[in-house]
């Protein structure tokens, strides 16, 4: 069984700086909070995973993860600049980094590797005095740090987020312009992918994303939505082990079962359509992102 249970505690935000949020395209991810790890679905997915073709080969056919399923789920922008640039490891670039956009930087025990520490920009950001704009910047950077951190592009302790992220925030009015939806959808083809290998003994990446796909395109194994007409899609499910706790501790073979014994009309391949998802709750932007 890989190890993938990393709990992620949502990261809340003061009221004020809503609209600097939404500027930058976080607002709805931000909303997101949290969905418990179901370890034997993701276990079952991860089997059924081909590197090959980069899909799931089930009974039905064969199946991915999309952009149109990031867009809902996680409310995230698919269209944009590519999220890319260079890596580099070296303290001192980490630290030059930091001073520039927070004006204080972690110290190398506050790092890991080439990671900074969550609990040091969540100290950071509690500490912040929302007085003028520059602040404001700062606070809204921390949490978008403290978003691709956890839920979009965690690592495997859960515990840091890499710097590299931080020259694509510089520029607080380009933030918005990049498509983080399909680098967020990326890190996920490359965590299955590594997860696939006979020797990986643990999975990170947006698993959120990962099992909200698995329930709203399987949903004869899915838990009943807790919320179901809230936006992001991934809210549908959020907290859901306060009352259906015994889905939690479903054993891997109960979804390989599930999964070799797949009927067609069982897997949906239109499960955003109107008449399953309440169109009132999707805002317009992302209909376009779907799109």
């Amino acid at each position: 069984m890989l190890t993938c249970d990393h709990p992620v505690p949502p990261d809340r935000y003061d009221q004020r700086v809503e609209e600097h949020l939404r500027s930058t395209d976080f607002y709805h991810v931000a909303q997101i909070g949290v969905v418990q790890c179901q370890k034997a679905l993701v276990n079952a997915l991860v089997e059924r995973w081909h590197p090959e073709t980069h899909t799931f080969h089930l009974p039905v056919g064969e199946c991915a993860v999309t952009l149109e399923d990031v867009a809902m789920i996680f409310g995230l922008p698919t269209d944009g600049l590519p999220v890319t640039g260079m890596t580099l490891s070296s303290f001192e670039t980490l630290e030059a980094e930091c001073l520039n956009q927070f004006g204080v930087a972690p110290l190398k025990s506050q790092c890991r590797g080439s990671g900074i520490r969550l609990t040091w920009l969540r100290d950071l950001k509690e500490r912040l005095y929302l007085s003028d704009e520059n602040s404001i910047q700062v606070y809204v950077k921390c949490h978008i740090m403290l978003l691709i951190g956890t839920i979009l592009f965690g690592d495997k302790t859960g515990a840091s987020v890499h710097w590299k992220f931080l020259p694509l925030l510089s520029d607080f009015s380009s933030i918005g312009q990049y498509s983080w939806g399909s680098a967020c959808l990326a890190h996920l083809y490359r965590s299955l992918y590594r997860a696939s290998r006979y020797d990986c003994k643990e999975i990170d990446g947006p698993l959120t994303l990962l099992l909200c796909w698995a329930w709203m395109r399987l949903p004869y194994l899915s838990l009943v939505p807790r919320e179901p007409h809230s936006f992001p899609l991934a809210n549908r499910w959020r907290n859901w082990e306060h009352r259906d706790r015994v889905y939690r501790y479903l054993r891997l073979a109960h979804f390989r079962k599930a999964f070799d014994y797949l009927e067609e009309g069982q897997f949906l391949w239109t499960v955003y359509s109107v008449d399953r998802v309440d169109p009132d709750i999707i805002p317009a932007d992302m209909y376009m992102h779907a799109v």
